[in-house]
């Protein structure tokens, strides 16, 4: 059965989590007349949140599926066009999914920030995605939407304007208002657990080209740290006056973003060179926050990536954010980001990358950029990439996302700047 004979164009799986709640509500709103399922392990759990729906879910059907039954999920790959997955942490829980849609030929979008996730579905199911047809398509949210389009906003403008190719690239956290979701929380403390667990893990991890193609290919250009403190000043002339420390999500994100130059035949050029920061303001004491951030970080990374296997897991869990919890509407509602991208090209001209959303990065954003994958992927056909296998958003699906994100409140401009 082709993808376009599917009973289904999307499936929802995860929906009764509390991302995947959101997610529900948005598709409900902005899927028009998309014929949508909802999955998970509990049908009356599942009814519960299609009752809260509206009239635009009431035909929606309900699929029992759970990750323990890989026989659910391979049926539930098999009636659908395309799975959309909030079920995380992913490298507990997501695995028999991406090889069920891999088997099926079904495109499959989540929101993972876990790298060591991204490189097994790598290593075991991108040549079958390839050969199926399938686009696996990860980091669909927060992480890493706004950093990969960002930069593939860049690079099509660059392009259009017979610039050459990107070189130094930087993502700047300018505002953000809000916070990560309990999911998020939990995936980084996967991480950190696994790295400590397996000093191979912790190699492959601290490598900026976690997750290339291929290792062999990649240009050796000078050090890309993580998690680097500097002025603004040299970043962009734009940025004087203001300090920076590293991004807690740049560990995964530039991972995402050098990974979507490699898909595309590193179309953003051999000497991009791409890191992560936010802003600290521009106070008396912005220098000393800025270093204690990146200190911080450090210690952080140092610590629980050697150490935090020897802590018990439940301990944990107690001061942590629970998956599936998050915060009250109203708090979701008045949370909001907006980041800058800066590059400089081959020719010497300079350009900024203007991205903004309103709502929570963590859970409202989230949903609605989870959302607008799952819809350019069962919709926008036509402006998909020829790409298949293990995806980026960016590869996958940049221009489709760039022609939606007007209309679901995205707001993402790109400004020549000399």
């Amino acid at each position: 059965m082709t993808q376009d004979q599917r009973e289904f164009d999307i499936v929802l799986y995860g929906a009764t989590g509390f991302v995947g709640k959101l997610t529900a509500e948005y598709l409900a709103r902005a899927g028009g007349a998309v014929r949508i399922a909802l999955a998970g392990r509990s049908q009356d759990k599942l009814r519960a949140v299609q009752q809260t729906l509206g009239e635009s879910a009431r035909s929606w059907q309900l699929i029992t599926a759970d990750a323990s039954q890989p026989d659910t999920l391979k049926a539930m790959a098999e009636r659908t066009r395309v799975v959309v997955s909030t079920v995380g942490p992913y490298n507990r829980y997501g695995v028999p999914l991406v090889a069920a849609c891999a088997e099926a030929g079904t495109d499959y979008a989540d929101l993972t920030g876990e790298p060591m996730f991204m490189r097994k579905c790598i290593d075991l199911y991108h040549k079958q995605a390839v050969d199926t047809g399938a686009r696996i398509v990860h980091a669909c949210g927060f992480d890493s939407v706004p950093s990969d389009l960002s930069v593939y906003a860049l690079h099509r403008r660059v392009t259009d304007d017979g610039e050459g190719e990107l070189t130094d690239t930087t993502f700047v956290v300018r505002k953000m208002v809000g916070g990560l979701s309990g999911g998020t929380i939990a995936s980084m403390t996967d991480v950190l657990r696994a790295m400590a667990n397996d000093p191979e893990v912790r190699r492959l991890l601290e490598d900026p080209y976690t997750l290339t193609p291929d290792r062999a290919a990649e240009p050796e250009l000078d050090p890309q740290p993580d998690m680097p403190w500097r002025r603004g000043s040299q970043i962009a002339p734009e940025l004087d006056g203001i300090w920076t420390a590293g991004f807690m999500m740049a560990p995964v994100n530039t991972r995402v973003v050098r990974r979507s130059n490699a898909l595309q035949d590193f179309a953003y050029g051999r000497r991009f060179r791409y890191s992560e920061c936010q802003s600290v303001g521009s106070s008396p004491v912005a220098p000393v926050a800025s270093a204690a951030f990146a200190g911080v970080g450090a210690l952080v990374t140092k610590v629980g990536t050697r150490y935090l296997n020897k802590v018990p897991e439940r301990y944990i869990e107690k001061i942590l954010p629970k998956p599936g919890s998050g915060p009250s509407e109203r708090t979701r509602e008045r949370g909001h980001y907006t980041v800058e991208t800066y590059t400089r090209t081959t020719t010497g001209a300079r350009y900024r990358a203007r991205m903004s959303q309103q709502g929570d990065p963590g859970y409202k954003a989230t949903s609605v950029l989870l959302g607008e994958c799952a819809l350019a992927l069962a919709l926008d056909r036509d402006r998909l990439s020829d790409l298949r296998g293990v995806l980026t958003p960016a590869a996958a699906m940049g221009d489709a996302l760039l022609a939606r994100f007007p209309a679901a409140g995205v707001s993402l401009d790109v400004t020549r700047l000399n």
